[in-house]
């Protein structure tokens, strides 16, 4: 699959099948959408392409306003994003940088720069309540008439559902927040994890007997927070058990940054530089702030018994839980 950040150049505008939204966390209904590009494009003999946004959109109004706090949680880092496309089949990923400039196009100037000059496309596919161009002034019947003028077709999906509910980013969201992790993957088609390099951090867990694998998180509003069992994908055969924080460390750092830190409850080596992939299992408890190191200590001891006990309760599921639905 090939990545371009913004727009190809003119060597690779071959004509495609397109799709166009955030994709945070390519949930079933993502997936829906994806094979029936896919399907296009291969009747077509065309690419299949996807057009997404960094960051969210909503993130940039928010940023916008003064509120950040208003943006939307993330789901998914790009890494992850951009894997669950590939295993969709996309050909071509377009990750367009969302800024003021791209806000300020016009629905006409969106069609014609972006995907007539920009993109070449062929055929296309959004969600039947898509919006576009400044103001959210674009619509499905906007692309319609466009796609008559410019001679591509379109297609809109309608809402693909779960036991009569909406399959949406929100949702899973929600599931989330919740530690509803049963919820997540009949959502997503797979347990709910997040990728990313091991990297140096300040060496604290090895001296209180929990050493840990950092791994940043490169937005400031992930989708769940706390401590959490999880397993860890990257390191043998099989995943390995572990208990897990997300969040911005408050008894030990206050520059607020976002940190997936995992211990590793039976193994030893140096892992640094490697891709991992995190499965989260269950939710223990939410993050809080200690008074002291020796507090903290006792409380990490506790999670990676209680990590312990729901590993001896749920044997073999460390391998199962692998299988992507």
């Amino acid at each position: 699959m090939k990545v371009f950040r913004g727009l190809p150049n003119a060597e690779s505008r071959a004509p495609c099948a397109l799709t166009i939204g955030n994709f945070d966390g390519v949930h079933l209904g993502h997936q829906a959408l994806l094979a029936r590009v896919r399907e296009a494009a291969g009747r077509l003999e065309l690419d299949a392409a996807v057009m997404t946004f960094e960051p969210h959109p909503r993130e940039f109004f928010a940023q916008l306003a003064g509120k950040p706090e208003n943006a939307p949680a993330r789901i998914a880092n790009l890494r992850d994003k951009l894997q669950s496309l590939a295993d969709s089949g996309i050909d071509r990923v377009i990750v367009e940088h969302f800024g003021s400039h791209f806000a300020a196009l016009s629905p006409q100037d969106f069609i014609e720069k972006i995907l007539v000059q920009g993109l070449h496309v062929r055929w296309l596919m959004v969600g039947d309540d898509f919006c576009f161009g400044a103001r959210r002034a674009g619509n499905l019947d906007t692309l319609v008439a466009a796609g008559k003028q410019y001679g591509f077709e379109v297609h809109s999906m309608p809402t693909v559902t779960n036991a009569g509910v909406r399959i949406s980013s929100s949702a899973v969201r929600a599931a989330l927040a919740a530690g509803d992790f049963g919820l997540a993957r009949q959502l997503l088609g797979h347990p709910y994890s997040i990728s990313g390099h091991v990297v140096h951090g300040k060496k604290l867990g090895r001296t209180i007997g929990f050493p840990t694998l950092n791994m940043r998180v490169g937005h400031k509003h992930p989708a769940l927070s706390g401590i959490f069992v999880v397993q860890v994908h990257g390191l043998g055969d099989h995943p390995l058990p572990a208990v897990a924080s997300l969040g911005v460390r408050p008894t030990v750092d206050d520059s607020g940054r976002v940190l997936l830190e995992t211990h590793l409850l039976d193994f030893q080596g140096d892992c640094y530089g490697k891709l991992l992939r995190v499965d989260f299992l269950k939710k223990l408890r939410d993050e809080e702030k200690y008074v002291d190191l020796p507090t903290l200590t006792a409380a990490i001891a506790r999670d990676a018994e209680q990590a312990r006990a729901y590993f001896r309760e749920n044997a073999g599921f460390a391998i199962s839980a692998t299988d992507r639905i």
